[in-house]
């Protein structure tokens, strides 16, 4: 079996990497856990309840991790025994990368030193993940199709946990913040005024008004 996905998380790429290092985060996420025990260097004890069509099952067993590059992302091992119902063996990778949202784009029609700051960069990161397992027993013999549809099954069910379990210790990700634009029509309103100044077509100034007046009586030259 191999299956691999992408998640957008609304957490930094600091608070990701903590939550899946976190042995009773991951217990709480993955579906069916009873057991996520740290044992030795980067090696952990694990329990869990699986049901795959017809097939339940308790399988305990150990993850181990490697290639661990903070916080960017690891390599991980697992096995286990699930009795007369097989076993299940593999590796996965996981892969975080911050992203940040598109700044939106300012407005032709505005100038250059009126144009709003950008949003701010909103936290989040990018989560990748690939699978590779195999399994035996009883497990293997329910057919591929069933097995795959149950390993996504799982996925998806583990990570709504785990963003439920981020929004819970974290907040729900802001919002983008967008710049209020109320005072951009008064400011274009000012700039058109100012060109059509420039070209003759605004109000003359007082000064102007008053250029070609006739002079007041007493001020003529005798």
């Amino acid at each position: 079996m191999e299956m691999l996905g992408n998640r957008r998380l609304g957490i930094t790429q600091q608070q990701a990497w903590e939550a899946l290092n976190d042995p009773e985060t991951l217990k709480k996420c993955i579906p069916g856990c009873d057991k996520f025990e740290l044992t030795g260097d980067n090696q952990y004890s694990v329990a869990l309840a699986v049901k795959i069509g017809p097939v339940s099952a308790k399988f305990n067993g150990k993850v181990m991790l490697s290639d661990i590059v903070a916080p960017d992302g690891y390599k991980l091992s697992f096995e286990g025994q699930g009795g007369v119902a097989g076993f299940a063996k593999g590796s996965s990778s996981v892969s975080l990368k911050p992203v940040t949202a598109e700044a939106a784009p300012a407005e032709a029609a505005v100038a250059h030193e009126a144009e709003a700051a950008s949003p701010p960069p909103v936290p989040g990161c990018e989560l990748d993940y690939t699978v590779q397992a195999q399994v035996g027993g009883k497990i293997a013999q329910l057919g591929q199709r069933l097995i795959d549809g149950a390993a996504k099954s799982t996925a998806d069910d583990f990570f709504k946990r785990f963003e439920a379990e981020m929004q819970s210790r974290y907040g729900p990700p802001p919002a983008p913040v967008v710049e209020a634009t109320a005072e951009a029509p008064a400011e274009k309103a000012g700039m058109m005024s100012g060109l059509m100044k420039k070209i003759g077509l605004g109000k003359k100034d007082d000064n102007s008004d008053n250029k070609d007046a006739p002079a007041a009586p007493g001020d003529a030259s005798s």
